[in-house]
């Protein structure tokens, strides 16, 4: 980035004080890289030192998207008029917290919490959930997986990410050009939160995006003003790591990641006892519903839920997809700041404990009640019986394990059980017909 506004080629001693002496290595291979891509040439010029120049098309283009020039509309191009209904900065964040709440919603529902699986979601997005492993639908219900539940546990722009990486991974699928999806994705990134832009130099694929796009929230588009679209704060914070939400105080429904907002939001809500209690200091319908994917809730106050944790509540989660780490994980990231300092009060005391801030018999419990359920694991697979011979067993029993697909065996009964049996079988074919043809022959010569 540093050469591309360089009118003169840069020379490889001043390139050199750019880089640490142990990253050489690293250095060289991406001049290497970049030389075979045709992005930089090596310049030598009698009586000068060896120096560097980026290409021109290279340099052109990424000034072009840089700055905007050209005809390419690289950050947009703004409605000279304004519309019949301006909509301000407060309606777009409202709108992309809605809809965004609505999709994380949906996902609590399908795994059973207190929030309704039919929130107003478009049937694009609940096909994007189905199809990045987010929820597995089974006739007409919908089960949240261990991604789904991990996918609950992340900022909100990287769960933006998360979807618009399958939405890309599926552009095939949805009839349109990875190339220009990524394109469009980059342009949002650099546009303003409040300006409209037109929707005249979009592409086909573009606009056909912009309805997907403001089923998530990341644009605002009015279906009775076809010129325009609105890009929310989900999109202008694509390629930065800005709050992509901003909490209003009239509204209770808070992401779950607390992406902004209050003090409290940011600095943990819940509290776990040794008795396995919990005390969580929230009002959102959103955070009390993923509590009760794992928490048998009691009471509910104005800003505060209790429950325990119990048996029956970790098992409930466990037959959903929920892991115990992502259980501990989930209370750790949200612990409130009480248990925090307890925590670093008790770790300067005993430096050799364990460095969650969760109460230690909390944490192996959850572990221990999935580990019971672990005990017995399930193989689908093929039993192989009654052999002729011992030489018969041993043969399969070796080409078993050399395919890999030996899971047990039994060699006092002659028994071997294996995960796929169509080479075994052909392997049993084969010797049966080889000793068929023998025993033939041999009749014929006596």
């Amino acid at each position: 980035m540093a050469m591309l506004f360089m009118r003169d080629p840069y020379p490889v001693p001043n390139l050199d004080t750019w880089v640490r002496a142990e990253s050489k290595r690293e250095q060289d291979q991406a001049i290497e890289l970049l030389e075979r891509l045709h992005i930089l040439a090596t310049i030598q010029d009698p009586g000068k030192p060896r120096a560097y120049r980026l290409s021109k098309p290279f340099v052109t283009t990424l000034r072009l998207a840089l700055t905007g020039g050209g005809d390419h509309g690289s950050f947009g191009v703004p409605c000279d008029s304004p519309g019949d209904d301006k909509v301000d900065i407060h309606h777009l964040d409202d709108f992309s917290r809605r809809k965004w709440e609505g999709i994380l919603y949906y996902i609590v529902g399908s795994a059973g919490g207190n929030s309704q699986p039919t929130s107003n979601i478009a049937t694009g997005s609940k096909n994007l959930l189905e199809w990045g492993g987010f929820i597995e639908t089974k006739g007409k219900a919908s089960m949240i997986t261990e991604t789904g539940f991990t996918f609950l546990l992340q900022e909100v722009n990287t769960q933006v990410w998360s979807l618009l990486i399958v939405y890309l991974e599926n552009a095939d699928r949805l009839g349109m050009d990875n190339i220009e999806l990524l394109s469009f994705l980059f342009t949002l990134g650099s546009l303003e939160v409040g300006q409209d832009y037109s929707t005249s130099t979009l592409s086909r694929t573009q606009s056909s995006m912009l309805e997907d796009l403001n089923d998530l929230g990341i644009v605002y588009k009015d279906h009775t003003a076809t010129d325009r679209f609105y890009p929310t704060r989900l999109a202008t914070t694509l390629t930065s790591d800005s709050n992509a939400l901003v909490n209003s105080m009239s509204t209770s429904t808070a992401s779950i990641s607390a992406p902004g907002g209050s003090e409290t939001n940011q600095r943990g809500f819940i509290i776990v006892e040794t008795n396995f209690r919990i005390y969580a200091y929230t009002d959102s319908p959103l955070r009390i519903s993923v509590l009760s994917l794992f928490t048998k809730l009691h009471t509910q106050y104005p800003n505060m839920v209790s429950g325990k944790i119990t048996k029956g509540s970790v098992r409930r989660a466990l037959a959903t997809g929920i892991t115990a780490n992502q259980i501990v994980s989930y209370l750790t990231a949200h612990a409130h700041p009480v248990m925090r300092l307890s925590g670093n009060s008790n770790r300067q005391q005993n430096p050799y404990q364990d460095q969650s801030v969760l109460p230690p018999t909390v944490v192996d419990q959850i572990r221990l009640w999935q580990l019971e359920g672990d005990r017995m694991q399930a193989t689908s697979g093929f039993l192989f019986k009654e052999f002729n011979s011992e030489t018969q067993y041993k043969d399969c029993i070796k080409l078993a394990d050399t395919i890999g697909v030996l899971v047990w065996r039994d060699d006092s009964r002659r028994y071997f059980f294996v995960t796929k049996h169509e080479q075994v079988a052909a392997f049993l074919k084969k010797q049966q017909a080889k000793n068929a043809q023998n025993a033939s022959g041999s009749g014929k010569t006596t």
